[in-house]
């Protein structure tokens, strides 16, 4: 696994200058073409009998303020970037166009949005969405945009199909850095829990990654913070994750691991599911 290509998602309401750098400055790292995008929906619901012109009239204007806002994000990101990149944008759901988009990338880059527009997702993503639907590994920035060139990576694990393309997807980041931490959560017995890391660490170092593994006890009640934290004690810059199971309401790996990750933004998070 390589990132060859590398997908950066800009948000409509917010600066794009900072994640335009995170994103270039991963490119550069790893040799990768980037393609910007960008995608906000014009939609607009107006109550009554009567709205439907009131609300035809103000889609218009909407999607005319998507637009000029779209020119200046694609001036923008290819006049920071170079126009050896590429560009895609949309007028549209954001989450589901990008996650139709993803096709064309190895490696999908996003943050955080800005506090103001977090939740209208005509506007930002919806970031869970995106990792169940988009088929590619999702890199969620931390919050103080600094691109990750990992020494030291935290891998969430649980023994579930959600975390093993994880680790495979996240191998451009593993191979270089000079310390691996598997932490899984003890959920049946330690001696299952020690035979599934020891199975995932060989695999690991057979693919030249500098891996180990701990486990954390039963009973925690918010793992994502436990990760969090023993992230920011190892000096961790990134942590990978499996995503979301098999539906939004029950959520497999480490129970309610990825909700909880996606708040932790004091970390990169790579996701993928």
């Amino acid at each position: 696994m390589i990132f060859n290509t590398i997908m950066v998602q800009l948000d409509v309401d917010s600066p794009a200058a900072p994640r335009m750098a995170y994103a270039r400055e991963l490119a550069r790292r790893f040799e990768a073409t980037l393609i910007g995008f960008a995608a906000a929906d014009a939609y607009v619901f107006v109550p009554g009998d009567d709205g439907g012109l009131a609300a035809a009239k103000i889609m218009r204007e909407r999607r005319a303020e998507i637009e000029d806002r779209l020119k200046v994000l694609k001036e923008e990101f290819l006049g920071i970037v170079g126009y050896d990149a590429s560009w895609c944008e949309e007028v549209g759901d954001p989450t589901q166009l990008l996650a139709t988009h993803a096709r064309a990338a190895d490696l999908v880059v996003t943050g955080a949005p800005a506090a103001g527009s977090a939740g209208d997702h005509h506007r930002v993503l919806d970031i869970g969405t995106l990792v169940l639907s988009a088929g590619r590994p999702v890199l969620l920035a931390a919050d103080n945009l600094v691109p990750p060139n990992p020494k030291k990576v935290l891998v969430a694990w649980k023994d579930a199909r959600e975390a093993r393309p994880a680790i495979v997807d996240a191998m451009p980041f593993l191979t270089g850095a000079e310390d691996v931490l598997l932490a899984t959560v003890e959920e049946q017995n330690l001696r299952t829990a020690r035979e599934g890391l020891s199975d995932v660490v060989r695999f690991l170092m057979r693919h030249g990654v500098k891996a180990r593994s701990e486990i954390l006890p039963a009973g925690i009640s918010d793992a994502g913070e436990v990760v969090a934290e023993l992230a920011r004690a190892m000096g961790a810059e990134l942590v990978v994750a499996g995503g979301y199971g098999h539906s939004r309401i029950r959520e497999w790996a480490f129970g309610g691991m990825t909700r909880s990750l996606l708040k932790q933004g004091s970390v990169n998070r790579l996701f993928s599911n």
